[in-house]
């Protein structure tokens, strides 16, 4: 790698630039950090390792370190993303983790988990990279401070394309859920570390973290019951879109009978009121199954909807256990995900979200670290940093 001059940052590090990169021991690769986030900042168009180069330290011929920090430096992004996390709360209040997806475009099938995907909202199968990430929505940004790659079987079973693609051992093809179910528990490993520095009592900042909801409509992508299993059985608050075709045992009817949960809002719902016009329709139920390893149990779980009143049908339809709110301040919470998917459109546009040259998996995860990091100065401290 080569040595960075003096000038080559532009200006000293920003706070965030100085905790994000507080973890490595070595200068070089803190400096070269700083340089990579203000590339991302400051580089107009595509973010290309050459273009970030010349418009941060005035030479191309640096965009060789570049790469290399991102793809082969030796730097763990998890405590990178720990710091992130505790940054983005250290003033403003969190109201939810919203989870939400990033389809990424690919050329090829050689980059880390690449594949064809059919995707509902558009129609048409593309070639991608799908991501997970977990943002914290403050009610007035959505931050992302963690990741997960969707690996397809092909790049777990097959020994050269995971040497090729740089996958470490541990990493193994997962569905999507089980992503989404590591992103929370790692962010309330965080959350819980940074309560407890504060609070004198471990379990009251694990309750802390779990008291926060988990948002998430991944409908087109995975079933998310068992998500809801593991998120009802560890005690957290959420709130999950369901298709209106999915089951709930329901202890009211005859075993082994069940009704689609758009059936039990149409036949069982209360319409309420939600503002300016609105209704909401809910129904509480005592669902069975909700538990982790799928055996009875009876907790109060609610099914709501926005209500349709020209259509005299429910929209999209969503499991919580937060019954002890108003349905339409739940109802208020499941905006978060196009929240999550405004800031995703915002970091391929001006953030080069989708602008990683490389094919590798910690290459992907160290290049979506500095993008996060590149999108929460540009929203919170200005694109000035």
């Amino acid at each position: 790698m080569h040595d960075v001059p003096d000038t080559a940052a532009g200006q000293p590090p920003s706070p965030l630039s100085q905790r994000v990169f507080s973890h490595l021991h070595r200068s070089d690769q803190q400096r070269w950090g700083h340089v990579y986030l203000q590339g991302l900042l400051r580089t107009p168009g595509k973010k290309t390792v050459r273009k970030m180069a010349s418009a941060v330290t005035g030479s191309e011929a640096a965009s060789a370190s570049l790469h290399q920090f991102v793809n082969a430096s030796p730097w763990d992004w998890a405590p990178a993303r720990g710091e992130l996390a505790r940054w983005a709360t250290r003033s403003l209040p969190v109201r939810a983790w919203t989870l939400a997806p990033a389809v990424l475009p690919k050329r090829g099938d050689r980059s880390a988990g690449v594949h064809r995907r059919f995707l509902p909202e558009t129609g048409r199968t593309v070639n991608c990279q799908l991501g997970l990430g977990l943002f914290l929505d403050t009610g007035q940004a959505h931050m992302p401070v963690d990741w997960r790659l969707f690996l397809p079987p092909r790049f777990t079973h097959d020994a050269a394309a995971r040497d090729q693609a740089k996958i470490p051992a541990a990493a193994q093809a997962t569905p999507l859920w089980a992503h989404a179910l590591d992103l929370v528990r790692e962010t309330a490993s965080w959350s819980a570390a940074r309560s407890a520095s504060w609070s004198a009592s471990p379990s009251t900042a694990q309750t802390a973290a779990r008291s926060v909801p988990v948002v998430a409509d991944l409908t087109s992508l995975c079933d998310a019951l068992p998500l809801a299993r593991h998120l009802h059985g560890g005690g957290h608050a959420y709130a999950l879109a369901l298709p209106g075709q999915s089951t709930l045992a329901d202890p009211e009817l005859p075993p082994g009978e069940r009704e689609s949960v758009r059936g039990l809002l149409l036949r069982r719902g209360v319409l309420r009121a939600a503002g300016t016009g609105r209704q909401v329709v809910s129904y509480d139920t005592p669902a069975t199954g909700l538990r982790p390893d799928g055996g009875p149990g009876h907790r109060t779980v609610r099914l709501l909807a926005e209500w349709d009143a020209a259509g005299r049908r429910p929209g999209r339809i969503w499991l919580t256990n937060l019954t002890e709110r108003h349905p339409a301040d739940v109802l208020e919470l499941t905006r978060s995900p196009r929240g999550a998917q405004a800031a995703i459109r915002r970091m391929g546009e001006d953030f080069g979200l989708l602008d990683f040259e490389g094919r590798s998996f910690p290459g992907w995860h160290r290049h979506m670290t500095l993008v996060s990091a590149a999108y929460a100065c540009g929203v919170l401290e200005g694109t000035g940093y």
